[in-house]
């Protein structure tokens, strides 16, 4: 294994920002396909970033255009995940420069995921159309635990935006605070948190504030993953649109912003699209090489 440049190197992007020092870092492998799970996890944690991807051949009948399909599996520096937005726009993005901006088709353990590539400006920006998103209930005695772990009294939330647990290739518990303050104040209980997620297998917390009709800031503490926290997370802001769909926070055909890392100094910006008639969410945003 090489850490430079080349198709069988680690290479390390951005998600969600221009800038290498904002966004998501990701480690990125082209071609992984002489690495079995210990060598990927072995990657993943020497790195050290919440996600790294990694890619094989697609599986047969996948679709897509030839050299444009790939299998692609995340790791955590703890363990795999079956779906991860920041390194799925981080692949793209590295695809991109070597191959040219256009459609791509990544076979997920989730399910299929298309992106497309365009160059805006001078920057790539990748677009990822999530798997078909469902939201549930969360009960009481879980959500009372939850707010324990973070240490949040029930009267900072936001009435108008309910706890729910979101679905869009990962689990997210979606919690929405009342004010700015109450979502910059972040020091939880890392292993009570671990041990609710793990139990009803959640990927993140999705906690947010709503500054405008269209305009989110979110936080995603992720101790499941070995990580205080993700700068900025893809796939929890598709759970997160497919959320404010079905709860009718925002209309069926919208565009959103979220805001994301500027209280970990790693600013980053994922555009959430809803479409009508299509219940699969879109999540954008640009990405950078990090040297």
């Amino acid at each position: 294994m090489t850490t430079n440049d080349g198709q069988s190197g680690v290479l390390r992007y951005t998600a969600f920002s221009s800038d290498p020092d904002g966004g998501n870092p990701a480690g990125v492998v082209l071609d992984a396909a002489g690495l079995d799970d210990g060598d990927m996890l072995a990657i993943a944690a020497e790195l050290g970033y919440s996600e790294s991807a990694f890619l094989t051949a697609p599986p047969e009948g996948l679709g897509g255009e030839e050299g444009r399909a790939y299998s692609i599996r995340y790791f955590s520096p703890k363990a795999e995940v079956p779906f991860c937005g920041h390194a799925t726009v981080a692949t793209a993005i590295a695809l991109a420069e070597r191959i040219g901006p256009g459609e791509l088709v990544f076979a997920t353990r989730a399910g299929t995921v298309p992106v497309s590539v365009a160059e805006e400006d001078g920057v790539l920006r990748a677009t990822l159309t999530s798997v078909e998103p469902h939201i549930e209930d969360i009960a009481e005695d879980d959500l009372a635990e939850a707010l324990a772990a973070l240490d949040w009294p029930a009267s900072d939330l936001e009435p108008a935006l309910p706890p729910r647990i979101a679905f869009a290739g990962a689990r997210h518990l979606v919690v929405a605070a009342a004010t700015r303050a109450r979502l910059a104040d972040l020091a939880y209980d890392f292993a009570r948190l671990e041990a609710l997620m793990r139990r009803l297998d959640l990927t993140t917390v999705q906690l947010v504030w709503r500054e405008s009709a269209t305009v989110f800031h979110v936080r995603d503490p992720f101790p499941v993953g070995g990580v205080v926290e993700d700068p900025a997370t893809g796939a929890a802001a598709a759970a997160f649109g497919a959320y404010a769909r079905e709860l009718g926070v925002v209309p069926d055909d919208t565009v959103l912003t979220l805001h994301q890392g500027e209280d970990l100094g790693r600013p980053g910006r994922l555009t959430v699209t809803l479409r009508t008639g299509d219940a699969r969410v879109r999540v954008g945003g640009a990405g950078a090489r990090i040297g």
